[in-house]
Formats: structure tokens, C-alpha cells, sequence
């Protein structure tokens, strides 16, 4: 079958987050489906295949870490549209029944996809001992983002800090879920984003997540809360970078990006 390493969240290659896309006639094992992630190494790999028509949505879709399943994963999300529209597998709007209900995502006349998903829930939550010490920088406020995301999200000081972190990904694990989504108001929106984040999961095998859609779910809501505007634009500055168009509708965001197609081969086993 065909597999294709996709760069998400970016126009060129080599940027953004690369994930593995496998679409397929049913879902194998998840033994199988694990051990392909593991080999594919990346920080999700997508599979996808075709559901009967008249249903809810087009196509079922799952995505794996190199060491679980997760719920929510907007790259791979991204790249799965990506490699349906460029393929010729699907035409317009495509529908995903994932375990975090159904995502759509539209192409754009310029080549972009808009992914439609869950607006993550917002707690605020007390800073827990050790949390500072952790990330290697004291937080101004952190948030709960909910059953979907996972995360912890924190509001650093400014982009500088952010930019300069440098967290024990060991300590991280006992303060989330997933990981840990540190983000500051961008320095100067004239370089073309309002807010910058980094995001660590090392529960998930991760330490450090080039550009994760998911996240974006809930940097959404509070920096349209913090802005006073509903459409905003995200950097996320890891060292691969990119950046993530959000557009909150309530309980919805649309996550809007590129994808660029890498690598395309054969999986033999």
C-alpha cells in the first residue's frame, strides 16, 4: 500500500509538522496500526479509509503517536485532506468520523485546507508546585483545556520567554494529560501572527511538537478573548515553525494551513 510523510502546516518542505498518511480499505489491528506509527516515527501518523455513502461523514480516521492512539490531531488531520485532494480520492469537503466526532475540512482557492473543529473548553486552574520549575519559567496564568486536547496550557510573559524555554520534558509528564502548551502575545503582529506557542508532550512520546492543530483549539478562544477578535494567526516557534490561521465560532475553530506532500512509497510489511 501506499505511504506518504506530509509536512503540515507549512507551504514548503521541511517546515511545519510532517505526519504519515496511510489510506487504507479497513482498519487492521491496533497492534498493526501502532507498529506502523512507531516505524514511521513521527509525531502522528493518519489512517484513513472510505466509509458507505449517505452516512455522516466520508471517511473514518484515527492517528497514532509513535506509542499510542490520541484523540484529536490537527496536522495529521490536515495532511490526511491533503493526500485525499491531491490524489484525486475525494473532491471538496471531506467529512472524518473521528473519535472526537466529526471534522471537516474544505479546500480554499488558495490551495489551503480549513480544518472545522471542537472549540477546547477553557478552566482556569491554580499553577501547580513544580510547574515553574519544569518549563524553566513562571507562568501568568494556566488553563485546562479539556477531555479532547489534554493539555495544560500556560501564558508566559512575553515572546522572548516562550522563545527561550528550555523545559525538563521528564518533570513535565506529572503536570497533564498530553503536554503542556506554552504561549505569550506576539512581540510585533507586523511579522504576520498575533501569539506564538510551543508545545511539549512527553506523555505522548513527544517532547516537542513542531505545529499541532489540536493545540490551536484552545489558543484559539483565549487569544480572541485576550485580542478582542475572532481571527487570528498563530507561530508556533519550534525549530521546524509554522503557523496555524484560527477563526473561533463559538464552540467551533477552523484551523487553516497548508500541507506539502514529501515523501511518497510503498509499505511492504
Amino acid at each position: 500500500m501506499r505511504i506518504r510523510i506530509v509536512d503540515a502546516f507549512t507551504d514548503r518542505p521541511f517546515a511545519g509538522n510532517p505526519a504519515g498518511v496511510l489510506l487504507l480499505d479497513a482498519f487492521p489491528d491496533d497492534g498493526w496500526l501502532q507498529d506502523v506509527a512507531r516505524e514511521v516515527n513521527h509525531a502522528e501518523t493518519a489512517f484513513a479509509h472510505r466509509l458507505p455513502e449517505g452516512g455522516e461523514a466520508d471517511w473514518a480516521l484515527r492517528w497514532f503517536t509513535p506509542v499510542t492512539e490520541v484523540a484529536l490531531c490537527g496536522h495529521a488531520t490536515l495532511a490526511t485532506a491533503h493526500v485525499l485532494h491531491t490524489t484525486g480520492a475525494h473532491e471538496g469537503p471531506v467529512r472524518f468520523a473521528t473519535r472526537s466526532g466529526v471534522l471537516t475540512a474544505t479546500p480554499r482557492e488558495d490551495g489551503s485546507l480549513t480544518l472545522d473543529f471542537p472549540t477546547a473548553p477553557l478552566a482556569p486552574v491554580e499553577v501547580a508546585e513544580g510547574v515553574a520549575d519544569a518549563l524553566g519559567a513562571n507562568p501568568l496564568a494556566a488553563f485546562d483545556t479539556g477531555p479532547n486536547v489534554g493539555d495544560l496550557l500556560l501564558e508566559l510573559a512575553d515572546e522572548k520567554t516562550v522563545l527561550g524555554l528550555r523545559p525538563d520534558h521528564q518533570a513535565l509528564t506529572r503536570h497533564s494529560r498530553r503536554g503542556i502548551i506554552a504561549t505569550a502575545r506576539a512581540e510585533d503582529p507586523a511579522r504576520g501572527y498575533d501569539f506564538v506557542s510551543r508545545c511539549f508532550f512527553p506523555n505522548v512520546g513527544i517532547d516537542e511538537d513542531p505545529v499541532t492543530g489540536s493545540a490551536h483549539t484552545a489558543l484559539a478562544p483565549h487569544w480572541s478573548a485576550r485580542l478582542g477578535r475572532p481571527d487570528l494567526t498563530g507561530l508556533q516557534a519550534s525549530p521546524r515553525s509554522g503557523r496555524v490561521r484560527t477563526e473561533l465560532r463559538g464552540d467551533r475553530t477552523l484551523l487553516t494551513g497548508h500541507a506539502v506532500t514529501v515523501i511518497e512509497g510503498d509499505l511492504l510489511a
